[in-house]
């Protein structure tokens, strides 16, 4: 896999193959994936922690009992397990997913 992977060339592969997530990069335990839904965020829990990081768009964040406003450049952290989507998002809304650690997440 590259080193140097760009928003537009990710999003550019995300189309082609026409789903709403894409690995894009895997080193140890830490896999990053472009991902783009189209209308509805369907993601379940995952099995380990979760760093989003937002590109473009705007909408809310939904994790566990929270509900909050994202825009470009956000940072966003989901632990292992907790269910979580984005909704009432734009049209241009990507992000950079990054899941890293052991299943079950890591401890503090």
């Amino acid at each position: 896999m590259q080193q140097r992977i760009t928003p537009a060339n990710a999003l550019a592969a995300l189309d082609q193959v026409g789903k709403a997530a894409l690995g894009m990069f895997k080193h140890g335990t830490l896999e990053v994936e472009i991902f783009q839904p189209s209308g509805i965020d369907r993601q379940m829990p995952h099995r380990r922690d979760e760093l989003c990081m937002v590109i473009s768009g705007r909408g809310y964040f939904v994790c566990g009992d929270s509900r909050q406003a994202f825009g470009p450049g956000e940072l966003l952290f989901v632990p292992a397990g907790r269910p979580h989507h984005f909704e009432d998002f734009s049209h241009d809304f990507s992000a950079w997913v990054m899941f890293y650690g052991p299943p079950g997440g890591e401890t503090a």
